[in-house]
């Protein structure tokens, strides 16, 4: 089930999720497990360069008050659920399909953990 939530309270959702992104980026990458760079962009882009040159792009749409991710896969669309980013098309949770996108691209497997 997907919860209605203001503008307001969506880009406070979605700018914390994008914070937990990068943070669970940066381990992996200061664990040298993910050759890989991150940049964290205003207005709630975030930019994925890997080493081969691909890029990953993540950013929050407010009209449709989702999380989408742009890689050579394809598009996918995350809305909040109440408690987790989950996929429109079948369900999946946002950093289990981000870490398999970064793995089809850089051939990295990655596991994106949330300490918070």
């Amino acid at each position: 089930m997907i919860v209605a939530i203001d503008e307001h309270v969506f880009l406070r959702l979605a700018d914390a999720q994008l914070e937990r992104i990068e943070a669970a980026l940066e381990r992996v990458i200061e664990a040298d497990e993910l050759d890989i760079d991150v940049e964290l962009k205003a207005g709630g882009v975030m930019e994925l360069e890997c080493s081969n040159g691909s890029k990953i792009i993540i950013n929050r749409h407010s009209a449709a008050r989702e999380i989408w991710i742009a890689a050579r896969s394809g598009g996918y669309h995350f809305a909040y659920n109440g408690r987790a980013w989950l996929a429109s098309k079948d369900g999946s949770e946002l950093t289990d399909v981000l870490a398999r996108c970064i793995a089809e691209q850089t051939g990295q497997v990655v596991a994106l953990v949330d300490t918070d």
